[in-house]
């Protein structure tokens, strides 16, 4: 199967320069539809959704290769490959922020940058480490999501949306939360919640913008400035805006802000 098909690669836009979006967990490419058409006029747009989420190819979904993070660092590696893209701008929104990370590590020359939005080297708690969540706090979570309905969807998307101004917002979060696989989903959380990437950020070589929520119920502060410490050539902005879904409650922000870094720290305007 061709790699454009099995991860629903869709390409938008009248420019040459790619960036592609990355959605985290629970989600896929439809979580940056608000985003995304402040690109089309000089960026060659890039959308797809990882192997089990989406509109994937569910039948190329093993639990061998997506048992890690790598397993899904391939799958953005081999749509590049397939593309014959290099110097590709990444956003990765949460832990896709680790993922293009663990990809760039792996093949930097594919990347030019990389943007981080509310993304987190770890999410458990560890020692001093706050990551914000316990392991039994997420056990918990992992037997709702092994309910095989849409209760792990109804108690996240408020919870990560904080945004009680537009409950539309959260609505639609939780529809694409329930629309995905629950037993990709539960396998998938557990990637999640459960990876460390806290020695592997140091060894980061590309430029990359961090964007972190002021108030994030996934992300919390010290989880972004652990980042701003440790990731070497990071730009760090602190956003006014709550919650974890920025790209959803405030998509032109969050598009000003990546425009304005490719603009003035890279250069590129597409």
């Amino acid at each position: 199967m061709r790699i454009r098909k099995r991860n629903n690669v869709q390409i938008y836009g009248n420019g040459t320069t790619p960036i592609m979006f990355a959605h985290g967990f629970g989600c896929d490419q439809h979580v940056w539809e608000y985003v995304i058409p402040h690109f089309f006029e000089t960026y060659q747009v890039i959308l797809f959704d990882y192997v089990g989420s989406g509109d994937s190819s569910m039948e190329s979904y093993t639990e061998e290769r997506y048992d890690s993070l790598e397993g899904y660092a391939e799958d953005v590696i081999e749509i590049l490959d397939e593309l014959h893209i290099k110097d590709c701008i990444f956003v990765g929104h949460s832990i896709s922020g680790m993922i293009g990370l663990e990809a760039s590590l792996k093949r930097p020359e594919l990347f030019r940058t990389l943007v981080m939005l509310g993304s987190s080297p770890r999410y458990l708690n560890d020692g001093a480490y706050q990551g914000v969540f316990k392991e039994e706090e997420t056990a918990r979570f992992f037997r709702m999501i092994e309910r095989g309905d849409r209760t792990w969807a109804a108690y996240l998307a408020p919870l990560a949306m904080k945004n009680t101004d537009d409950p539309k917002r959260t609505e639609e979060l939780e529809e694409m939360y329930a629309y995905q696989n629950t037993e990709v989903m539960r396998r998938f959380a557990e990637v999640t919640f459960c990876m460390d990437m806290r020695e592997k950020v140091k060894k980061n070589t590309v430029p990359s913008l961090l964007l972190q929520p002021k108030e994030d119920a996934i992300v919390p502060g010290e989880a972004g400035r652990f980042l701003r410490t440790n990731l070497p050539l990071n730009h760090y902005i602190e956003l006014e805006e709550t919650g974890h879904y920025p790209h959803l409650s405030s998509p032109d922000l969050i598009a000003d802000h990546i425009h304005r870094y490719l603009e003035t720290e890279l250069g590129k305007s597409g």
